[in-house]
């Protein structure tokens, strides 16, 4: 059942109000709530179904949500070998357990597998994400990626029309091969759907087996020339003009 903080209808969701803070994800923040390590004016959170207001004393861990600040993005070239978690039950390396100490709290815009490598978006606004990762962007990713295999042309090409496995229907997919070398082949892939490990998916249905995915654009943002593990902030004028409104860059509120 939901509640109401504070006795008013007006407000949001407490996963939500996590998230654009840049606390965690929705997801996180439930799982959070469920320990309880949650707690809206002195009272611990049992569960999310709860809505508060900009009055409400939200406590996390005993402390404080951080104030809502500027919407900030940083790319981040991901190495092979880290999940993209901020815990992980198996005990395996994080991204955010890996990230240079000076970073503040972020939050990841979407995935990479475990083995996949390359560019992952950092921010620390829930709503930023939350925008960036929407369909309804249409922001292609891109990668390249190494198979073992010898690929059809044909068949890649085929891609352009969208392809069903295991009853899931992907869209328009771009393939080209790049280059085969022996038993391998390199291509460069585009897609705008990004669902859950679908480039290897779809590369399995073609009887290739991906050996390593690099993802090198998400949108107008390029993994360029960062090194494995490197960092580097969107400037907030290339941000606010990449995100086309200020809606999706909310700034810091004047002091008075």
């Amino acid at each position: 059942m939901t509640t109401v903080a504070n006795g008013t209808a007006k407000g949001e969701r407490i996963a939500k109000r996590m998230a654009d803070a840049g606390l965690c994800s929705r997801r996180e923040a439930e799982r959070w709530i469920a320990a309880g390590r949650v707690s809206v004016d002195g009272k611990v959170l049992e569960s999310p179904a709860v809505t508060v207001t900009e009055h409400s004393q939200i406590l996390v861990d005993g402390q404080p949500l951080p104030e809502r600040g500027r919407a900030r993005l940083w790319c981040y070239h991901k190495p092979a070998g880290l999940v993209t978690t901020h815990s992980d039950p198996q005990g395996r390396p994080t991204v955010f357990a890996s990230l240079p100490k000076d970073l503040p709290r972020v939050i990841s815009v979407g995935r990479l597998d475990l083995t996949s490598e390359g560019l992952l978006l950092l921010t620390n606004s829930g709503a930023l994400a939350r925008k960036l990762e929407s369909p309804a962007s249409g922001w292609k990713r891109r990668y390249r990626v190494r198979v073992h295999g010898t690929p059809s042309v044909a068949a890649l090409a085929s891609l352009a029309n969208g392809i069903t496995v295991d009853g899931v229907r992907y869209g328009a997919i771009e393939a080209t091969l790049e280059r085969q070398v022996g038993s391998n082949a390199w291509l460069m892939m585009g897609l705008r759907e990004g669902r859950n490990r679908e480039v290897r998916k779809v590369l399995a249905a073609l009887d290739l087996a991906v050996t390593r995915l690099i993802r090198i654009a998400y949108g107008p943002f390029q993994l360029g020339n960062l090194e494995p593990g490197e960092v580097r902030e969107v400037p907030g004028k290339v941000l606010r003009e990449q995100m086309g409104t200020a809606e999706a860059m909310p700034r810091k509120k004047a002091r008075r």
